[in-house]
């Protein structure tokens, strides 16, 4: 889904780079638009399932949240027209997501697991 006032993904690295620079300017539909119209973000105990869901989720963190540092985006792993996708925090935290390539090339989340900590014992690999 391109839209004409944003840049899209064009690989799925380039995800978290949006996300942040979205989430910095407060851009609540910019974040949303990274998203499939049925994706999952999970973060914690709260799920969030579709474009609405997504909306209210970061509509709240970013009420609650102004500043989101750069992430190191490590390199996909690529399975055809899916992706895994990885961001480490400055913290060591890991995001990972699930991607997949849109019919106009570009990459949008379908799944998005935020901030899974290597070291927790809850951590799976």
């Amino acid at each position: 889904m391109t839209t004409t006032d944003r840049p899209f993904a064009s690989e799925p690295e380039d995800l978290a780079r949006l996300f942040n620079e979205r989430a910095n300017a407060g851009d609540v539909e910019g974040l949303v638009a990274l998203y499939e119209p049925e994706a999952v973000v999970a973060v914690g105990p709260v799920v969030a399932t579709g474009h609405e869901a997504i909306r209210r989720f970061y509509t709240d963190l970013l009420s609650r949240k102004s500043e989101f540092p750069a992430v190191d985006a490590l390199p996909a792993i690529r399975n055809g027209a899916i992706a895994m996708t990885f961001a480490r925090l400055p913290n060591g935290t890991l995001s990972v997501e699930t991607a997949r390539q849109q019919a106009d090339g570009g990459w949008l989340w379908i799944i998005d697991q935020l901030k899974i900590r290597p070291s927790s014992p809850s951590a799976t690999g």
